[in-house]
């Protein structure tokens, strides 16, 4: 078809409204489709609160000061923090790795910082960890397999990062959950205390309504004990679920107490920033990632469309518009390797536990270690001005177990 042959039916009422139609249809099924991530639809966030002059975020924590998602700085001292059951705790709560999504003010673009109304943040497997496998880089909880990278982070009593799980440790993974591979993409684990029930997120398969069997992977999850009226109203194959176990199986079967809907549902926000998963790909422009549907219709590809492909890792920015992100600019991490700088740790506060031997610290009293032993470039001070109580940002990686930040550039703030 010639350019001007295109613009004549452009100009044409009936075909603008029958690609309209088209548009709108495809958008419709993806926002069916569009499953969780790091939340789910629990109470906290089927009302989320109206903030259509505000922000929304959903990604891992990078880092502190206030906390860091996606490269945006949301105070978050003030906000309401939530797990995904709906219970209260401190901003302390909130620790590197997690994914969380956040409510907040506008972002003022300068700063590329705002004010959190809302934090929730919840694992997407908890339970014992069944094996490890240092080849592959990964480990299996409730017969899913997790894998870690460079940028997974382990908690610090987890000695030794993925060397140091042993078989039978109660962990719990925050994650995204990569369709393409069906295994989950850690972005952190840590220990967790004894408990009455395990929980797992993922995509029910193989429903049988007689038996009233289920599965998420390969493991089979019996929803026999849980009346029809507590089931989700849409409770078929490819809805995205959160489930709680009970701790043992029976007859090979875990036993299901709780079976709730894990579709997110979005207000309308004027800024929004989203890095995650591709989960599914509908067209070259119409996808979702991490269960938020996404039109990059009138997006800026800065890396190209080549690579956009369910399991893509991508960062979306745009606005949210009857549940649908209308992303402005779509980036492919899987294009920037290691190098890239972007999402990764960074610390603002001041020094606490300095032990100038190990010459190591932390920042505001959080737990993880800061090393500053391998080669640092300081501003406006020098590692003599390492003292507690000094204020500093630090940005850095990393380190091989995943538990330590290795300091690379130290900034006193005077």
């Amino acid at each position: 078809m010639h350019a001007s042959d295109d613009t004549t039916f452009a100009t044409s009422p009936s075909l603008r409204l029958w690609r309209g139609s088209i548009h709108a249809g495809a958008l419709l099924v993806l926002a069916a489709l569009a499953g969780c991530g790091g939340g789910g639809n629990d109470p906290a966030s089927s009302n989320p609160p109206a903030a259509s002059a505000g922000s929304f975020a959903l990604g891992p924590i990078t880092g502190y000061g206030s906390i860091v998602v996606n490269g945006v700085h949301f105070e978050e001292r003030s906000a309401s923090v939530t797990d995904d059951d709906g219970l209260s705790h401190s901003s302390s709560a909130l620790k590197m790795g997690m994914v969380v999504e956040v409510q907040a003010s506008a972002i003022d673009q300068s700063t590329l910082r705002a004010t959190a109304q809302s934090v929730r943040f919840g694992a997407e497997v908890s339970g014992p960890v069944g094996s490890v496998d240092l080849a592959t880089s990964s480990f299996t909880v409730l017969g899913q397999t997790v894998s870690v990278s460079n940028s997974t982070v382990f908690d610090n009593s987890l000695s030794g990062g993925l060397a140091g799980l042993a078989a039978g440790s109660l962990v719990e993974v925050h994650a995204h959950l990569n369709a393409a591979t069906g295994q989950y993409q850690a972005t952190r684990v840590e220990a967790m205390s004894a408990t009455s029930r395990y929980k797992l997120r993922g995509t029910v398969s193989a429903l049988d309504a007689a038996a009233k069997t289920f599965q998420i992977g390969t493991e089979v999850i019996s929803y026999a004990g849980i009346a029809a009226t507590d089931l989700p109203a849409s409770f078929a194959d490819g809805l995205k679920v959160r489930v709680k176990l009970g701790t043992a199986q029976i007859n090979g079967q875990w036993v299901a107490t709780s079976v709730r809907s894990g579709v997110r549902k979005l207000e309308d926000h004027s800024d929004a920033h989203l890095r995650g998963t591709v989960s599914t790909v509908t067209s070259a422009t119409l996808f979702s990632v991490d269960g938020v549907a996404v039109d990059a219709t009138a997006a800026q590809w800065p890396d190209g469309t080549t690579g956009l492909v369910v399991g893509a890792h991508v960062e979306v920015e745009g606005t949210v518009s009857n549940g649908v992100l209308m992303a402005r600019k779509v980036e492919l991490e899987d294009k920037h390797g290691a190098s890239d700088d972007r999402n990764k740790p960074e610390f603002s506060g001041t020094v606490s536990a300095l032990d100038i031997a190990a010459k190591s610290f932390q920042v505001q009293g959080r737990s993880e270690t800061i090393s500053y032993a391998a080669a640092v470039t300081y501003k406006n001070g020098t590692e003599a001005d390492l003292v507690n109580g000094a204020s500093v940002e630090v940005k850095g990686r990393l380190s091989a177990d995943g538990s330590t930040v290795t300091a690379s550039r130290i900034e006193f703030k005077r």
